[in-house]
């Protein structure tokens, strides 16, 4: 099958630009995009939520963790265009009304923070843990929050965080 060339002095159509809606945070938002643009510059660079970092860009650090579909997901290595007709959740969400999400208080009381460029990935991961139901013990934590990295070393005072919102605090 031929392809007909374009008139002269025109350029092909860009095939790689896709028309995709994003529901994050519950608004629902239509982007033209190159479709290998990842979750993460999706979120950071055409809507301007830059909670979720662009550590490692591989995948192997966690700070930018967001939920889809309440489960979490690692946006530097998913392709926007996956999760259209999916529910994004970021760490903008949380705290709508103005008032800390009950995992940034913990965060917070716990100093479970240093530099605090991990922190956000932190508590998706720590929010959807809860909500698993995979915060039953320290080991359970230990293990399920091994995605993500705190290069300040945080880590205890971060699972002391989880354990206090897991129990009701």
């Amino acid at each position: 099958m031929e392809t007909e060339a374009p008139p002269t002095g025109q350029s092909p159509p860009d095939v790689s630009q896709v028309d995709i809606t994003l529901t994050v945070n519950g608004t629902a938002h239509r982007l033209e995009i190159d479709s290998r643009v990842t979750l993460l510059d999706a979120l950071r660079d055409h809507l301007g939520l830059t909670g979720a970092k662009k550590g490692c860009d591989q995948g192997a650090c966690g700070a930018c963790t967001v939920l889809v579909d309440g489960k979490r997901v690692v946006s530097c290595l998913a392709l926007a265009a996956q999760y259209e007709d999916r529910e994004i959740t970021t760490v903008e969400s949380l705290c709508p009304s103005g008032e800390l999400h009950p995992m940034q208080e913990a965060f917070a009381r716990h100093d479970a923070f240093q530099c605090g460029y991990c922190t956000p990935g932190q508590i998706m991961s720590a929010v959807s843990l809860i909500a698993e139901g995979r915060a039953n013990s320290e080991e359970e934590i230990r293990e399920f929050m091994s995605g993500n990295i705190c290069r300040c070393g945080a880590y205890p005072n971060i699972r002391a965080a989880i354990r206090d919102v897991a129990a009701g605090g």
